[in-house]
């Protein structure tokens, strides 16, 4: 698929700002200097007549552009660097395990390199990503009659009383309380479009968001108070499966995605939502269309506000309805995202 870019007033106007939310749709290439940038690099700005522009790192290296050695574009964005891969792996093997600064060290890794890498990809330190990882493990022993103490210590804390505190500050719920409540499990992942925030449950997908969406916050709140469930990082099948089927998606061999979803919303949400799911790959509606399905022609701000409140992006395919005269309004990701899922859908669905 030949990717369709921004216009050069908007590509440069996000250079500028060094706006993050533009990683992977283009990279800015320096005539001056013959380097070439993410969106989003600290360097200083060149000129707008100076720069030129690619859909991919490979393209700009085609034409003689070599990478910036600040911002790193030949690196996926968020993706695990080869000095911490190592470091992640065997604490996959061992997650109940504490690692101090001093472990770290003699491993080869710097506590604050790694600090701020987590904080910048994950907006938490490692070691607070650790914890989040033990205490998701707990909510599962305790959900299978485990008991609460053991528990505490097998997940490597010295006191239950230390564990009990960390475990209400996560979940926002006693540890006792485990077996009665729900926990939303969320881990950020990539995709050609920037990174997502996404959620689940055991029952299935509850959040699939841009992570830089303004309303992200307010979308999580909204779901913690709608499952009266505390929220946790971590891993969960789900989003193993979800991360695999995106991949296909983004590469053209998916048209349906069969992830266990759980959106959750009003009767009026939920048909609006239902209504989405029908619309085939590769084929957009518009707004009047939706609201004419829903029974109200004249309900076109109800089902455009419906849409907007749409927690499972591209899956559930919100980017897929558009204006009566055929241009694209209201994406929560950003337009740019919008038309970026339906260019390639229309090009994979030839």
């Amino acid at each position: 698929m030949k990717a369709q870019l921004p216009s050069k007033t908007e590509m440069y106007r996000a250079l500028v700002n060094r706006d993050s939310s533009y990683e992977g749709i283009f990279y800015a290439a320096v005539k001056t200097t013959g380097i070439f940038c993410r969106p989003a690099c600290s360097a200083r700005k060149p000129r707008r007549e100076n720069v030129e522009y690619f859909a991919s790192a490979r393209e700009a290296l085609n034409h003689g552009f070599r990478p910036c050695k600040v911002c790193r574009p030949m690196e996926r964005s968020g993706a695990t660097p080869d000095w911490m891969a190592g470091l992640l792996r065997s604490f996959g093997d061992d997650p109940d395990r504490r690692l101090k600064d001093t472990d770290l060290r003699q491993r080869g890794v710097d506590p604050a390199r790694l600090r701020r890498w987590f904080q910048k990809n994950h907006g938490m330190t490692f070691h607070a990503y650790m914890r989040a990882l033990r205490l998701n493990r707990a909510f599962g022993r305790i959900k299978q009659e485990n008991k609460v103490i053991d528990t505490a210590f097998d997940s490597g804390f010295d006191s239950l009383s230390g564990f009990a505190e960390a475990f209400r500050k996560a979940t926002g719920f006693a540890p006792s309380k485990s077996r009665s409540r729900q926990l939303i499990t969320v881990d950020r992942i990539l995709t050609p479009l920037g990174p997502m925030l996404a959620g689940a449950t055991d029952q299935g997908i509850c959040l699939l968001e841009f992570t830089d969406r303004r309303m992200l916050e307010t979308q999580v709140t909204r779901l913690q108070k709608r499952f009266s469930a505390g929220l946790v990082s971590g891993s969960h099948e789900h989003i193993d499966a979800l991360l695999q089927q995106l991949q296909e998606y983004f590469s053209g061999t998916r048209r349906d995605f069969t992830v266990p979803l759980l959106p959750s919303g009003t009767e009026f949400q939920a048909r609006a939502w239902n209504y989405l799911m029908k619309i085939p790959y590769g084929e957009t509606r518009a707004y009047r269309d939706q609201a004419r399905a829903l029974g109200n022609i004249n309900a076109v701000r109800a089902v455009a506000r419906a849409n907007g409140d749409n927690r499972i992006a591209i899956v559930i395919p919100c980017h897929r309805v558009i204006g009566s005269d055929g241009k694209l309004t209201g994406y929560g990701g950003g337009l740019w995202r919008k038309k970026f899922l339906l260019e390639l859908e229309r090009e994979y669905g030839k």
